[in-house]
């Protein structure tokens, strides 16, 4: 997948915009813009990417995704099918994080906004299906733009104010993706997508890159913060993650199905970067779904 920027700045020049989204799928880019995104999906389903996070994503999601981190949301096959009569629903609201000025943020009541947005540098997932926060997202849609900017500035509060959410990214993705000298590295990022289930070589890799391996090993350690190899596997393990909230495939075909070449190795790398065990990690998935369809 070939990285994206796309201008999300409203051309009215509006402090927040609002984009209620109805189509027959998301769309199909992999990108990212300097404002940050504030999203509910109000119908469909597929895989969510962000940064090098992989996730199933499903109706009633929020996410807040912060400046320039890369992101997509791909809808599941069925959507794309020729006579489907699937819809995908979404409202984004876009804004920079100065919307307010400077030193709003800096102002004692808005503290915990603050450091909200300074979390979204990484993604984060909030509790799906909040329907209160959800009604409050479309009431946006209608308002005028004094209103619009008041209303987003509760909803962040809101969210400021929940413990229960979930950060996609083991590190700040933004700049590790993004601010890569002049996208010497943006071949990489989309080979890699596109080829993470087969063997991937050092030496091939940075053949794209025009680089010899220990020069192009240096750089992107330098500019991601972590090695080429821990890359590659957290991007195997992401969709391994999501293969196992399927509950279609044993363990140990999704680790080949992944790119691992066996399954000591697919065991050790899932529990380094998850903290759970793969038979862990569905059990605890499985656990919380019942909790919450209990309540």
């Amino acid at each position: 997948m070939k990285l994206h920027h796309l201008d999300r700045s409203d051309l009215q020049n509006k402090s927040v915009s609002v984009h209620h989204n109805k189509y027959k799928n998301f769309l199909k880019v992999w990108h990212y813009h300097e404002q940050l995104e504030l999203v509910v999906i109000l119908k469909s389903t597929g895989t969510r990417f962000v940064g090098e996070s992989i996730q199933k994503f499903n109706e009633g999601e929020i996410i807040l995704l912060g400046k320039n981190l890369p992101h997509m949301w791909l809808n599941d096959g069925v959507y794309f099918e020729k006579d489907s009569t699937l819809e995908a629903e979404a409202i984004a609201v876009h804004f920079k994080e100065n919307f307010m000025g400077e030193d709003f943020l800096n102002t004692p009541e808005m503290i915990s906004i603050k450091y909200l947005l300074k979390r979204a540098k990484r993604g984060i997932k909030f509790s799906d299906n909040n329907y209160t926060l959800i009604s409050e997202f479309k009431q946006l849609i209608n308002l005028d733009d004094f209103e619009k900017v008041m209303k987003t500035i509760e909803i962040l509060n809101t969210l400021a104010k929940d413990e229960n959410y979930t950060l996609l990214c083991n590190e700040d993705e933004s700049n590790a993706i993004v601010e890569n000298e002049n996208k010497k590295l943006d071949k990489v990022y989309s080979y890699v997508f596109n080829n993470f289930k087969d063997q991937i070589v050092l030496e091939d890799v940075a053949k794209i890159a025009n680089m010899n391996p220990s020069s192009f090993s240096r750089l992107f350690r330098k500019v991601s913060r972590k090695t080429f190899s821990k890359y590659v596997n957290e991007i195997r393990i992401g969709y391994s993650c999501r293969l196992l909230l399927e509950e279609k495939y044993s363990i140990t075909d999704i680790c080949y199905e992944s790119g691992f070449n066996n399954l000591s190795n697919f065991n050790r790398q899932f529990k380094t970067i998850t903290k759970y065990s793969p038979s862990e990690y569905l059990k605890n998935h499985i656990k919380y779904t019942k909790v919450k369809y209990d309540r």
